[in-house]
């Protein structure tokens, strides 16, 4: 069963819960940081964007995680086989990053030490993305200037509880928003030509649990010159009403059941082959590593595991109206976090 929000409404309701768990194709429940009744230490904001052709990727962060926030730039050399990425932490940010209750339009904006991240919401399907640093990696600074447009109608929104009093995951991913730009690093220039360079938004809000796992899949690129992606997920909160899974060709979404990641090696050889598949038969898709960016920080009682693997998808996908798009060599992502936060 999949329950699609079609009305706009307030995201949460009196006592701090899901007005309507279910999904949505736009940005229709309102989330309001006042309406959050849960510790403040335990909200999570963040923006993450990823922009990428398939042969090299960028990927910028802005999130207030309550009690630290976290900045972050990653570079993904696909045809080189290499990614640096940098993340300075800042403590007990409680909000105070600011960012925007909605991702139509504003700022997403934060500075530190020799860096600072912008991302601008213009309105008006426009979008336009900043980024320095001093020290990213052994070869100095980073910067970075792109511009996203032709802005996808429909979007992934889901509005998931966990099952504990205020506790709740509000989220959008933004497929297949063409992109152009640049950034540098090391007396290079990498450029995002439109014709071939996309890019997807992962805005969420929330209040999590303190131990939870997740599985995310994305991809946006084209099939015989039209726009087509996905995003694919679970392993956190009751997705009863509904899970995250999505197809998105020519701008408009088409919803899928359940997904499942199979990951050999029980789940801990991730450069070998993977494999996808759904319960209703709609997404069937082997998937080859390229890459994958790793990290693992453990504190103990904060810890943070993450494997995002990019590679090359190939398989079917069937959009509602019973159509079979085959994909070949299609570049994208998949990974498995682990976090105690």
């Amino acid at each position: 069963m999949q329950h699609e929000i079609t009305k706009e409404i307030p995201l949460l309701n009196a006592n701090g819960d899901l007005t309507e768990p279910g999904y949505a194709k736009s940005l229709l429940p309102v989330y309001r940081r006042a309406d959050v009744k849960a510790s403040r230490l335990r909200l999570k904001e963040w923006d993450y964007y990823l922009v990428s052709n398939g042969r090299f990727a960028l990927a910028l962060t802005i999130a207030d995680n309550g009690y630290m926030g976290l900045d972050s730039i990653s570079i993904i050399e696909l045809e080189e086989k290499w990614e640096i990425t940098t993340s300075p932490m800042s403590l007990m940010t409680l909000g105070r990053v600011g960012l925007p209750e909605s991702s139509k339009s504003g700022v997403s904006q934060h500075a530190g030490k020799g860096y600072e991240l912008k991302f601008s919401a213009l309105g008006d399907g426009r979008r336009v993305l900043s980024a320095h640093m001093d020290r990213f990696g052994d070869k100095g600074a980073i910067d970075a200037l792109v511009e996203l447009f032709d802005e996808p109608e429909d979007s992934m929104v889901i509005a998931t509880p966990f099952g504990k009093p205020k506790h709740f995951y509000y989220n959008q991913k933004i497929n297949c928003q063409r992109a152009k730009g640049w950034f540098t690093y090391g007396g290079r220039t990498w450029h995002f030509d439109p014709d071939d360079s996309f890019a997807v938004l992962d805005w969420g809000r929330g209040v999590w649990t303190y131990h939870n796992t997740w599985y995310w899949g994305s991809a946006s690129y084209r099939v015989d010159g039209v726009p087509f992606g996905w995003n694919i997920g679970y392993g956190f909160g009751d997705t009863s009403a509904a899970s995250e899974n999505m197809l998105f060709y020519d701008g408009k979404a088409h919803k899928l059941s359940q997904v499942k990641f199979h990951i050999p090696g029980d789940e801990k050889d991730f450069l070998s082959p993977w494999k996808f598949s759904s319960d209703d038969g709609r997404f069937e898709m082997d998937f080859t590593p390229i890459l994958d960016r790793a990290s693992c920080t453990d504190l103990k009682l904060i810890k943070s595991d993450q494997h995002q693997v990019f590679g090359n998808f190939t398989g079917k996908a069937v959009l509602d109206d019973g159509r079979v798009i085959e994909v070949r060599d299609f570049p994208g992502f998949a990974e498995k976090v682990e976090n105690k936060w």
